[in-house]
């Protein structure tokens, strides 16, 4: 599902992950949601969003988590 909405391109934001066709950032979306915002205030915020491409960098995040591999060195 994310893939439909998040694009990689070394040309955007360094290649960072964002919103296919903006510059908005996967990272800046987690951040505020981190910080409390919820969806729809994203939305009054960036009226280009929708409720999908939101959901999209939430799952996309939790995919990264999923996959990560954790060595403890202690």
């Amino acid at each position: 599902m994310w893939a439909d909405f998040i694009e990689q391109n070394r040309d955007v934001l360094g290649g960072k992950p964002v919103i296919k066709h903006t510059r908005i950032g996967v990272d800046l979306i987690l951040d505020k949601i981190g910080s409390g915002e919820s969806i729809d205030d994203l939305l009054l915020a960036y009226p280009k969003l929708n409720r999908s491409e939101i959901l999209a960098c939430i799952t996309y995040g939790a995919n990264l988590i999923r996959n990560e591999i954790f060595i403890d060195v202690a």
